[in-house]
């Protein structure tokens, strides 16, 4: 069985998965430990939540790895993870995990952002830094924009906070030259969108579509070790208490 934690990055994950692949709600500490629970063989981490609940712990991805199972991070807290946990097992898939990998990108904040309900299909309210600097990536190679301008952009969006960032906000505070007329760029700016998000999403559908079929434990340079902060996840007694 393989397992998804995936949510607002790629809302139509059902249909772009395989049907062997399970689709779960964006992952909170104990989620990736219960898929292991029920038998996952590999496990995708795309979207988690964080801010008013306990976040995926890095522990139980390491417990999973040390199962056998095969775990893989991209896009949002996927991508975070994984560039955390490489050194133990965990692949990384796509654009935003080699950013964080090789040091990039250090801000976890770079691909958060504000969306509805699981029940109006996750709808996006504001931009993930990482979306909004893939577009400027693409405008600037087009030359759509000025270089001074992309930068400026640029360094205006990464200056807001993340619960404020789109395109209207930030074009309201970059200082425009003659003859740039704002609505015109917030307008260039969503025709151009690019989802990275999204895109190193489906790269790491495909590579679940192509995971082991079982769990193979491989030889590894590192311990799990059963901590008592990890007996209380599992609901076991402490013996040192």
């Amino acid at each position: 069985m393989n397992v998804v934690f995936i949510g607002p990055t790629l809302p139509g994950a059902g249909q772009a998965a395989d049907r062997d692949i399970v689709i779960r709600p964006p992952a909170v500490q104990g989620d990736v430990l219960r898929a292991v629970e029920d038998g996952a063989t590999a496990i995708g981490l795309v979207d988690g939540n964080f801010e008013n609940v306990a976040p995926v712990w890095h522990k139980e991805i390491l417990y999973a790895l040390s199962r056998g199972v095969r775990v893989f991070g991209a896009a949002s807290m996927g991508a975070l993870r994984a560039a955390e946990c490489a050194a133990f097992g965990m692949v990384g898939v796509g654009e935003i995990y080699r950013q964080y990998a090789e040091g990039e990108r250090v801000d976890d904040a770079d691909v958060a952002l504000i969306h509805g309900p699981a029940e109006l299909g996750y709808l996006p309210l504001t931009l993930p830094l990482v979306n909004v600097d893939a577009t400027l990536k693409r405008l600037s190679h087009s030359q759509a924009l000025a270089p001074e301008l992309v930068a400026s952009i640029g360094a205006t969006a990464s200056d807001m906070f993340y619960k404020e960032r789109n395109w209207a906000g930030i074009a309201a505070r970059v200082a425009l030259p003659a003859g740039i007329d704002a609505h015109r760029l917030v307008t260039l700016l969503a025709t151009e969108h690019v989802d990275q998000k999204r895109i190193d999403a489906q790269q790491l559908l495909d590579a679940l579509r192509y995971a082991p079929t079982q769990r193979t434990v491989v030889a590894q340079s590192w311990k799990f070790n059963s901590t008592s902060m990890w007996k209380r996840l599992l609901g076991q007694p402490d013996a040192s208490s």
